[in-house]
């Protein structure tokens, strides 16, 4: 019997309009009217989930950043894991050398240097999710978008470095050459024990403290509810998400997820673009 619903944002329960489906919405609220716990977990920060949920009514705790900041369902702070500043500093200088752009997430939300490059690389994920959709106009709809999230330029990166109440949480390295620039970089920092490296994409990188990751988090909320692992399900898209859908006893691949997880997954979910999470959630429900 399923007690516990964790899922992943982008990819998974976000559509090709980046938004919740009513459909999803509406299984989501049925789970949770029948006392299953739902739980989001997202590489995202908080600020920009929350609206997500607000639409529909949806109040659940979350974990954010990959499981660097982990709240509960009143925005309160539950578990802190950030990159310590002095690995933070070694990570950033490596990028700088190797010529991309990253941007920085900290308590207070994500950071970057280039506005210019934030815009094209959000345009880039724009496109991808919406093949049909004209580069140009994928740019404006993300120079739109920028205009709604909260984002902080800063001309230095240094300067947040030096903020003891602002802590990094998480650096995504981009590159539109993906695995070619990029794999080299994972495998260098795989090899730092404090440190995790995942991604959401083929053309970024996502590295967070070793512990911060989505199925340490997932487990500790359910070991904070008395919940077995059998009785939790989980379901994402993309390499960030495989570690909760290992520990979690029913795990979901979406359909447009990637061949790593649909290999570590033991169930398969329609895509995201036809409500995948929703019906997943609808047949776990139904289960006899």
């Amino acid at each position: 019997m399923i007690q516990i619903i964790a899922s992943d944002m982008d990819g998974t329960l976000l559509n090709g309009e980046m938004t919740i489906s009513k459909f999803n919405a509406d299984a989501i609220k049925e789970a949770q009217k029948k006392g299953v716990h739902f739980i989001v977990s997202s590489g995202r920060c908080w600020y920009e989930v929350k609206p997500l949920l607000d639409k529909f009514g949806i109040k659940c705790p979350m974990i954010s950043i990959n499981g660097g900041l982990v709240l509960d369902e009143n925005g309160k702070t539950v578990v802190s894991t950030p990159v310590p500043p002095s690995i933070a500093r070694q990570i950033m200088a490596r990028l700088k050398r190797a010529g991309l752009y990253f941007e920085v997430v900290t308590k207070n939300g994500v950071c970057s240097d280039d506005k210019s490059k934030r815009i094209e690389n959000f345009a880039e994920l724009l496109a991808s999710i919406q093949p049909d959709t004209p580069f140009k106009l994928a740019v404006s709809l993300a120079s739109a978008r920028m205009e709604l999230v909260n984002i902080q330029y800063v001309k230095d990166y240094n300067d947040i470095l030096e903020d003891p109440h602002n802590p990094i949480y998480k650096i995504v390295a981009f590159s539109q050459d993906g695995p070619k620039v990029l794999d080299p970089l994972r495998a260098e920092f795989d090899a730092n024990p404090e440190l995790v490296v995942t991604s959401s994409g083929e053309r970024n990188i996502e590295i967070n403290h070793v512990n911060a990751q989505k199925g340490i988090a997932l487990q500790r909320y359910a070991d904070s509810l008395n919940i077995p692992m059998d009785n939790v399900m989980a379901i994402g898209d993309n390499n960030n998400d495989v570690s909760m859908l290992k520990v979690a006893g029913v795990s979901y691949a979406m359909a447009n997820g990637t061949d790593e997880v649909k290999a570590i997954a033991n169930h398969l979910a329609e895509s995201n673009v036809n409500d995948g999470v929703g019906k997943a959630i609808l047949t776990e429900l139904n289960r006899k």
